[in-house]
């Protein structure tokens, strides 16, 4: 009865399903039979169904704790499958992720083939809605593999949907639509509803996008139909985004408002609509040409998205989020520029970078944006410019427009750039290059183009052997500036001209240097070495040439300033357990990994600890979670700067948990780095440092040296290592 009424909630069949749990309740009141767990699952399947989620959730947390009481983890799984599908509905996406990965790790462990394929698709979606499309494709495609193998039909058209709606997030909308049409036709033939509904939904946007309107109209209608047959409402309001976009671009601009606004006060709303509503009135009222409306309209969409960013509990969950409202901003940052409200522009800019690391650093508030401000945060860069005693570059890419800021004491120009994806075409050209033996001086024509593009526009703000602090964006994260090659007089790379430091945001900046003076006061000169670890697999050999690095770097400190981890005692938990606040200066010699998918997976690799015994990998999940004030992380080991960067954030690693957890400056690694090139480099870097130089002209000292006198000159040897300006 149970099941039938399941089979009934899902075609929409409602007196059906519910005459069905009815008989099933009948049955448990006089018997408690291990079956009774099914008979609540039924009724949080019918809830779902009937759009009515607190019921739902209600009914899943009895379903589960009959399970437990029962010994039934096949029913456990299912009932924290089905409550991570609530909070999904809820956009509660940590709590979604936490739910279905426990449904996931049961079902695996059982062998449940159709349970764990559900929780695989079920975590793509909820990858997708944090604006982890990469990590959302990668489980979505093997969610629909799986589902092939054990002939679920259902679960199948569920996950094309998931790569559908990827595919359509980085423009490639050919084969989103293919995948909603072939969810479509599957949908149709089990008659589900629901996933007919949502084909249709995904078939309305993506058609809009393509400017297919007759076809867009015609599946917003069907979605609509279908959504108040259910009584619905907020599945209806989805497709009624949609006629919004349509109407914009069919220039019905009444109707258009009209949409909008509904959208924006149903109480049935959610975030999503309400920020994405929003956004369509601004840009309707920014093509209308009335300002006012159109900023007002743009900060009520973002001040709605980071609410919602900041309800979210985790970081990993936070870091990807800020994906989804990287076209509000870029489209106030370019609607401020044409308004030539350019520091209003950069003001705004700079509020979306490096939010989660500014929160944790307690440079921002975790309160969120009120509607009504008219500006960011105040930002006196000319101020910031003045104290670091450099010339600031901020750079913004943008779809069709990208910008520079170019920032000095006393003036700030603004450049227009070409687009991101070109830019990010010539970072990648000029990346490969860099990972050759090749001399780039002679070879590279990225060299030249990127210097002109995104450097030559300031030039003449930029005095030679100024200090030059990059606040990079998207792919820029990835490119090492002082490799950058400058024509005139003579082919040479920038880092000869100038010194550059990396930094996350303005506001991260002011507070480096405002912090600075405290921390020399307050702490002692004293470093902490870790490195030349026992291997702990073949995938991790020692390093040949780690002693020599150690004890070059271990002689710039006297015996009693110095605190050494070497051989076996270099373990995750000495880092841990040494106190890391009470060091002036930290380095590791060690392998490094990243992970893409997972950021905060990058880890150092160290010697086998004891407790808990096998683990030799310090991740950056754990240096977020032990704070420290260094002036100074070396990390002299392959990636540790990451390989991937977030929209606002920047590049996510090892240099980034570093600062999180209070670094002043960090020198991490973009690529893999030689033994050899690198103990040089590190000696070269401490006898500047002896000299009294500060550890950014240091760094810059030896590459030079190394460029200059000796075999390393090619940048692959001298420029993975960046320099990284923290709090």
């Amino acid at each position: 009865m149970a099941l039938k009424g399941v089979a009934h909630a899902r075609l929409h069949h409602f007196a059906d399903a519910e005459q069905n749990i009815r008989q099933a309740e009948e049955f448990c009141r006089k018997s408690e039979d291990t079956a009774c767990g099914e008979v609540f699952r039924a009724r949080g399947v019918l809830s779902v169904q009937q759009g009515q989620p607190d019921k739902a959730r209600h009914f899943f947390e009895q379903t589960r704790d009959f399970a437990r009481a029962h010994g039934d983890q096949f029913l456990e799984a299912t009932s924290l499958l089905n409550l991570g599908i609530g909070a999904l509905q809820e956009q509660h996406y940590d709590e979604a992720i936490e739910r279905t990965d426990a449904a996931y790790r049961i079902a695996a462990a059982l062998d449940a083939g159709t349970i764990a394929t559900k929780a695989l698709g079920n975590l793509g979606w909820a990858y997708y809605n944090l604006g982890d499309a990469e990590k959302s494709l990668q489980l979505s495609l093997e969610a629909e593999k799986r589902a092939v193998q054990v002939g679920d039909v259902i679960d199948q058209l569920s996950w094309i949907t998931n790569a559908g709606y990827v595919y359509e997030q980085s423009h490639d909308f050919s084969r989103a639509k293919q995948s909603y049409l072939k969810a479509l036709d599957l949908a149709r033939k089990t008659e589900g509803r629901e996933d007919i509904y949502n084909a249709l939904r995904a078939l309305a946007l993506v058609s809009v996008q393509n400017g297919e309107l007759d076809d867009a109209r015609a599946y917003s209608n069907e979605a609509i139909a279908i959504a108040h047959g259910d009584n619905n409402r907020l599945d209806e309001l989805y497709p009624l985004l949609v006629k919004g976009m349509i109407a914009t671009q069919a220039h019905d601009r009444s109707m258009a408002e009209q949409i909008f606004r509904e959208i924006v006060g149903d109480k049935h709303s959610n975030p999503t609509l309400i920020w994405r509503a929003a956004h369509g009135l601004a840009r309707l009222y920014e093509n209308e040409n009335r300002p006012d409306l159109a900023d007002s309209e743009y900060r009520a969409a973002l001040a709605t998205f980071e609410a919602a960013r900041l309800s979210l509990k985790h970081d990993e969950s936070k870091l990807p989020f800020s994906t989804n409202a990287e076209r509000i901003y870029g489209d106030y940052v370019q609607f401020l520029v044409t308004q030539q409200q350019t520091m209003n522009a950069l003001s705004w800019a700079d509020y979306g970078r490096a939010r989660l690391l500014s929160e944790g650093l307690g440079l921002a508030s975790n309160t969120p944006l009120k509607a009504d401000e008219v500006e960011a945060p105040n930002l006196n860069p000319h101020d910031i410019s003045r104290r670091v005693k450099g010339v600031l570059l901020f750079y913004w890419l943008g779809e069709k427009q990208s910008y520079l800021w170019a920032i000095t004491s006393s003036k700030t120009s603004l450049a227009l750039l070409p687009p991101g994806r070109e830019i990010d075409a010539l970072v990648r050209r000029y990346r490969d290059s860099l990972n050759g033996p090749q001399d780039v001086l002679s070879s590279s024509e990225a060299g030249p183009a990127l210097y002109r593009a995104l450097v030559a526009p300031a030039q003449a703000l930029i005095p030679r052997d100024a200090k030059v602090f990059v606040i990079p964006d998207g792919s820029l994260n990835n490119l090492n500036f002082e490799t950058l090659i400058v024509a005139e007089p003579k082919p040479h790379f920038w880092i000869e001209d100038v010194e550059v430091v990396n930094a996350s945001s303005l506001r991260v900046l002011a507070a480096s240097f405002a912090r600075e003076n405290a921390r020399k006061q307050n702490r002692p000169y004293k470093l902490l070495l870790i490195g030349d670890s026992i291997a702990p697999s073949k995938e991790y050999p020692e390093l040949p040439r780690a002693r020599e690095q150690m004890e070059n770097v271990a002689r710039h400190f006297p015996l009693a300033q110095r605190q050494v981890y070497q051989g076996e005692e270099a373990t995750p938990a000495a880092y841990i357990e040494s106190h890391p606040e009470k060091f002036s200066h930290v380095h590791f010699v060690a392998h490094g990994t990243d992970s893409r998918l997972s950021p905060l997976d990058s880890a150092i690799v160290l010697s086998k600890d004891t407790v808990p015994p096998g683990s030799f990998k310090l991740y950056a999940r754990d240096i977020v979670q032990h704070p420290m004030r260094a002036d100074l992380v070396t990390i002299s080991a392959c990636y540790g700067a990451g390989s991937r960067a977030y929209s606002g954030e920047g590049l996510v690693g090892l240099a980034w948990a570093f600062l999180r957890a209070g670094a002043h400056n960090v020198i991490a690694s973009l690529w893999e780095v030689t033994d050899a090139s690198t103990d040089q480099l590190m000696g070269r870097f401490y006898d500047e440092l002896d000299k009294g130089a500060s550890p950014d002209a240091a760094l810059r000292t030896a590459k030079l040296a190394m460029l200059r006198e000796t075999a390393f000159h090619n940048p692959f040897y001298w420029a993975p290592f960046q320099f990284y300006a923290g709090s």
